[in-house]
């Protein structure tokens, strides 16, 4: 699922208003910092996985021992503060769980998840995939020419924007058919630009096209030197 808004509507406002997936995942970053959707995803039996602010304690109750020299620095089990504002009561009063963990540029974040028993290294893995959203993102910007857009209305953006992502899913459908004969995804779709005028079968576009059939019937031409 996609949704476009504007640029003044927050996150965690779209996010609410969908209607949740009971027994679902749910792995997203602080701009869905919201206690009271989290309860809510909880309620309905759902895992989630984000991260936690710097301001934000929790009042430990027990800890697990991690393995040292792990990307796993700590994993914790405790209970988050109980009001997310002075005006505002944290609905979420069962467990939670922290875990600090080293990324590959040397940071350190904090996760808080309400699983409770699955392994600290699939809960940090599950909020390392979030980061491929991300990269598609990325990816259709660079390859894709959305750089600035064609048109200013909102209707016009939303058509843009929407006929990249249906160009990226078929582009990617595309290259995993083609088996490896290509071995990046942006090789490919360069590929498939230089071929669009022709009828080829995806998994020979690595190769040079055939030349055209002669007819003998047909004069040359021959340019000066």
């Amino acid at each position: 699922m996609a949704l476009v808004t504007a640029d003044n509507v927050n996150d965690i406002t779209v996010a609410k208003d969908l209607e949740i997936a009971p027994g679902a995942t749910y792995v997203f970053d602080l701009a869905y910092y919201d206690y009271a959707w989290w309860a809510e995803l909880d309620a309905a039996g759902c895992r989630f996985v984000t991260r936690l602010k710097r301001s934000t304690e929790i009042a430990v109750e027990c800890e697990h021992a991690v393995a040292e020299g792990s990307h796993i620095l700590s994993d914790r089990i405790g209970r988050l503060p109980e009001r997310q504002a002075r005006s505002r009561r944290n609905p979420l009063v069962k467990p939670a769980r922290e875990i600090a963990v080293r990324i590959s540029s040397g940071k350190t974040i904090r996760l808080v998840t309400n699983d409770l028993d699955a392994p600290a290294e699939e809960i940090a893995q599950l909020y390392k995939e979030r980061w491929q959203i991300e990269l598609v993102f990325k990816w259709i910007k660079q390859n894709l020419e959305i750089g600035h857009f064609l048109g200013a209305s909102e209707n016009a953006v939303r058509i843009q924007l929407f006929a990249a992502l249906i160009a990226y899913l078929l582009l990617h459908l595309a290259y995993l058919d083609q088996k490896g004969a290509i071995q990046r995804l942006s090789a490919f779709a360069h590929r498939v630009r230089l071929n669009l005028m022709h009828r080829r079968p995806i998994h020979s576009l690595h190769a040079p096209p055939e030349p055209a059939p002669r007819d003998p019937r047909q004069m040359p031409l021959e340019l000066p030197s």
